[in-house]
């Protein structure tokens, strides 16, 4: 396989003792060369599929209560997060994406950064739209403050805490730079610019308008979607908008059926808040892609492609399903639901060799792609669980499935979210954010798992499972402006 990373270091997983050899970055996963693969659909469906029951708290875990605590929990983990180093980030700022146990240091991922500022205000609590005001002022100043551009776009991934890289190279600044610079993630390489990347602190942003009116919010969305629009719309047979730019500014090719997914909302909800019909027309562009991935006899939707000409039809991932349900609402592709829910669905044991949950645990829930139900990938010399449970993807799930909202589907998604409480209670406990400890974050899986895109998931804390979860706890589409059907 061939590959041609956004960045040379990954997003979900690091190399603790070889950080030279990274793979790609989790929205980076286009790149790779798809094979064709036969992946049926299973016909029993999703919202007809039981759960079985997680066991109880064990004596290593800390019990949040039922969904209002934890959902409590979750938000403040997000709120934690967000403050970390405070001393440093004393205005705008954007939260530490992953627990300091991942090796990423104070890595804020700005996808990570817009689900977070999402869940905030789902939450709805004073305190809570503070911190989503904050982030959003963050992002805000990250594309005001680019230290090589001004054109709107946003980097990867950005360091809010100080830290020393592991060839010994210190970096002592908060979110800031001593010259007013945003402090871009180039030691890990976070340096490139997704469409995906912009799309999400791009909805965020809109959402922000919504609830507090104030201007510069809706100013950098519109910014965002002119980035995009400028820069990666495709002229090629399968249409759509393409991955994005790499750290030296050079376009990558690929198109991706997920970041085509959240150009759609993005887009819609440009359109509505400025009445300018140009982002209808943008929306419509991203639209057809997706309509073009979409394989009725699977009952899924394929990756994406690497030229425009050509659809990758290997890994599929889940968030094509999830994704597409929560932006387009269409009955026709309904089903793609029921397909993750089955072909994806996984039961993580501890008594299994390659389980690292705590001795007597069983967790149950979907993984990232197909190809993760095979792999024997192996990251820091640890072999993946090929019953791993993906937490940031079953809260995906539980949410789209509230919002879909047929026979069985409530209590489906109940079953879901009881297991990443679960989760919640009895994994990631004793680990630390900008060295302290904290508690409430959702791992982001439930032992460490491949992605099939080349990186892998691991049981650390972390923003993006978390917002997730505070999603489908509030019953929080992030497509859809609040208040809006």
């Amino acid at each position: 396989m061939t590959s041609t990373p956004i960045d040379p270091v990954p997003t979900d997983q690091v190399h603790r003792t070889h950080p030279a050899l990274p793979p790609l970055s989790r929205r980076s996963f286009l790149v790779l060369t798809g094979a064709a693969a036969a992946v049926g659909a299973s016909a029993t469906s999703a919202s007809a599929r039981g759960l079985p029951a997680a066991g109880p708290v064990a004596a290593h875990g800390r019990p949040h209560g039922g969904s209002g605590g934890a959902r409590r929990a979750a938000v403040a983990f997000l709120q934690t997060a967000t403050e970390a180093y405070p001393t440093l980030n004393t205005g705008p700022r954007l939260p530490q994406s992953y627990a300091d146990e991942l090796g990423l240091f104070s890595t804020a991922f700005v996808y990570d950064s817009a689900l977070a500022v999402i869940a905030l205000l789902a939450d709805g609590r004073r305190s809570a739209e503070q911190t989503a005001r904050a982030i959003g002022d963050g992002l805000v100043y990250a594309q005001e403050h680019d230290p090589g551009y001004s054109d709107g776009r946003l980097r990867q991934g950005y360091n809010v805490g100080p830290y020393t890289f592991y060839d010994g190279t210190p970096q002592p600044y908060g979110f800031v730079l001593p010259d007013g610079s945003a402090n871009i993630g180039w030691q890990f390489g976070f340096l490139g610019t997704a469409v995906g990347d912009m799309a999400w602190p791009g909805i965020a942003l809109a959402q922000l308008f919504a609830r507090t009116r104030d201007r510069r919010y809706l100013d950098a969305a519109v910014r965002i979607g002119t980035w995009i629009t400028t820069n990666t719309w495709s002229t090629q047979p399968l249409g759509g908008f393409s991955f994005g730019v790499n750290g030296s500014n050079v376009p990558v090719p690929n198109g991706s059926t997920e970041h085509n997914i959240d150009c759609v909302a993005f887009f819609g909800m440009l359109r509505e808040l400025t009445r300018d019909r140009a982002w209808s027309q943008a929306a419509d562009h991203a639209r057809a892609f997706v309509d073009r991935m979409w394989d009725p006899a699977v009952g899924a939707f394929w990756t994406g492609t690497n030229d425009g000409v050509e659809i990758n039809r290997f890994p599929v991932p889940l968030d094509t399903a999830t994704w597409s349900w929560l932006a387009l609402r269409e009955k026709r592709y309904a089903r793609a639901l029921d397909w993750a829910g089955s072909a994806l669905a996984v039961t993580d044991d501890a008594s299994a060799p390659t389980s690292q949950l705590p001795d007597g645990e069983r967790l149950s829930g979907v993984t990232f792609s197909t190809a993760s139900l095979t792999s024997t990938a192996q990251y820091n010399g640890i072999t993946v669980h090929p019953q791993g449970v993906w937490l940031e993807g079953t809260n995906q799930l539980a949410t789209a499935l509230l919002d879909r909202g047929s026979r069985g589907d409530k209590r489906s998604a109940e079953a879901l979210l009881g297991q990443a409480r679960h989760a919640q209670d009895v994994l990631g406990v004793g680990q630390h954010l900008g060295g302290v400890e904290v508690d409430g974050g959702i791992v982001a899986a439930s032992s460490l798992i491949d992605s099939g895109f080349g990186f892998g998931y691991f049981q650390v804390q972390h923003v993006g499972a978390t917002s997730w979860f505070v999603y489908g706890e509030t019953r929080t589409n992030p497509y859809r402006l609040r208040g809006r059907s």
